[in-house]
């Protein structure tokens, strides 16, 4: 069983989906490779960082793992004994949960629980990495409270909620509920792997002014709002929840927020996105059109309009929401493009 002495200078954190956008990013944090905090610097812990993973996973930082196997997942929390597990791994795109829901609801949800059991009979404290699209969405709710009435729109919210209901619901009824934690995120965007914009939602729009260029018409959403975070500062958020959640006493840890919410906060389409990336590469818009018309009735997937989340409950904690510069962020990643 893992020691939750809050007196012990290291302390081990486990990160599932540690191969993906977020996931890396995570790993990062506990390494103390993203800005301090003076939250973080206060304890004066040093960490012990591992992932899991499966198709990339090297077998030493990043251990192979399948989420959907008990046996797997107690193996891995008995070896590496963590006080911490920030539980990254999910089907996040909505067309491919569309595409596979027994597959999503068995990672998304019956994974979830596994884990969830787990980490709340080991005393370990579980950050589970939710979605802004438990909520509806529609126009006038936004910003949405942590404690706001869910109701998602599309298969991926669902699955994502269900998530957060197995996580409190295992950890309440192990008698630790201030164990189980639910952090909800908007869109990511971040440093991708090389090549591989399609990780995020918002590199992939990068694709996107590219396609143009070739004087194809690109239909691009200039609806629905989207609030869009950095992984690196989501990364440091689970940090700071971590630190804060563990170095609370037991007793005051049961007082402590359940659900908690991150975002970025400046408001963008995804055309309006487009519009920035074409900006700061020197390339013309022309051939990509803004697509005012919401969802298509027929589609599978009705997203939703405007999802903003509000940070209060992180704020309430003492723990820092400030967000890079969303522009300023990709002027200095895209500079490799304009020379």
């Amino acid at each position: 069983m893992p020691s939750t002495n809050n007196n012990n200078q290291t302390k081990t954190a486990l990160v599932t989906g540690a191969t993906g956008l977020l996931g890396r990013q995570v790993v990062r944090a506990f390494q103390g490779l993203s800005v301090p905090t003076e939250l973080s610097s206060k304890t004066g812990w040093t960490w012990e960082v591992k992932g899991t993973g499966f198709s990339r996973a090297d077998g030493v930082n990043v251990l192979k793992v399948d989420l959907e196997k008990e046996e797997e997942v107690e193996r891995v929390l008995g070896d590496v004994s963590p006080q911490v597990l920030v539980h990254c791994a999910a089907n996040r795109f909505p067309d491919k949960v569309d595409a596979d829901p027994e597959g999503t609801r068995l990672l998304n949800v019956e994974a979830t629980r596994t884990l969830a059991r787990a980490c709340a009979s080991r005393g370990i404290l579980l950050i589970y990495i939710s979605t802004d699209y438990v909520f509806s969405g529609k126009p006038g709710e936004a910003p949405y409270e942590a404690d706001a009435a869910t109701g998602p729109t599309n298969l991926y919210g669902v699955t994502k909620l269900d998530g957060e209901k197995a996580v409190l619901e295992e950890f309440s009824k192990a008698g630790k509920e201030g164990l189980g934690v639910v952090m909800r995120v908007p869109v990511l965007y971040g440093k991708t792997e090389e090549g591989r914009n399609e990780e995020s939602a918002v590199n992939v729009l990068l694709d996107a002014v590219f396609k143009a260029q070739e004087g194809k018409k690109v239909k691009m959403d200039h609806w629905a709002l989207r609030f869009p975070a950095n992984t690196e500062d989501v990364g440091r958020v689970c940090r700071d929840v971590a630190v804060k959640y563990l170095s609370t006493s037991e007793a005051e840890r049961t007082s402590l927020p359940r659900i908690l919410q991150f975002s970025g906060e400046e408001q963008y389409t995804k055309y309006e996105m487009c519009q920035l990336f074409a900006e700061i590469l020197g390339l013309p818009v022309d051939n990509i059109e803004a697509n005012t018309e919401g969802n298509d009735p027929n589609a599978s997937v009705q997203r939703p309009y405007d999802c903003h989340l509000s940070t209060k409950a992180l704020k309430d904690l003492g723990i820092d929401v400030s967000n890079q510069d969303f522009a300023a962020w990709w002027r200095r990643e895209l500079r490799a493009f304009r020379h």
